[in-house]
């Protein structure tokens, strides 16, 4: 009779086992692919320049595309590029994809210098004083033919970082810092 009660124990216990292994989280990076292209265009409306490029390959930042993206997001008054926060790059691409769009984005402001920052600060007091323009981490931008609106509720959707909702200036802002908006 003990064996039998054994057995039993030991079946039981196998199957308390398997049971707990079964809802042990998956390895956390099983669903990160590492395969594809991530392509942006942007078009830079103080300039007038285009550029586009994929800037992300089979999991790769591609360097000579990231160099051409920051030059045409650079404080054009100064004429001074900074490297941008990759993740922006990522947040941009995410945002054409949440709205099923791959027109160019149009640029209103990428880096901005710390002079650059101050002058427009002293012009509105929507301009902050400690920009995450500063940082290469903040984008204003509008996409053509997409309701400002849209943009924001996609934005904001994401929960990758700041979304500001500017429609009297025709731009939203978003940015890589803490998920908020205004």
């Amino acid at each position: 009779m003990s064996v039998v009660c054994s057995a039993r124990r030991q079946l039981l216990l196998g199957l308390g086992g398997v049971a707990a292994f079964s809802v042990l989280p998956k390895k956390a990076n099983a669903s990160r692919s590492t395969k594809g292209v991530r392509t942006l265009s942007f078009y830079n409306r103080h300039t007038g320049e285009r550029e586009q490029g994929s800037y992300w390959v089979d999991g790769d930042y591609q360097a000579n595309i990231l160099t051409e993206f920051n030059q045409i997001l650079r404080d054009f008054r100064q004429n001074e590029s900074i490297p941008m926060d990759k993740r922006l790059f990522d947040y941009a691409f995410k945002l054409q994809n949440t709205l099923n769009v791959e027109e160019e984005i149009h640029i209103i402001s990428g880096y901005r210098s710390p002079t650059t920052n101050a002058m427009l600060a002293r012009r509105s007091s929507g301009v902050a004083k400690h920009s995450y323009h500063m940082k290469g981490m903040a984008l204003d931008l509008a996409l053509p033919g997409v309701k400002l609106a849209d943009v924001r509720e996609a934005a904001m959707s994401l929960k990758l970082g700041g979304v500001g909702y500017y429609p009297k200036s025709g731009f939203v802002h978003i940015d890589t810092g803490p998920v908020r908006h205004w």
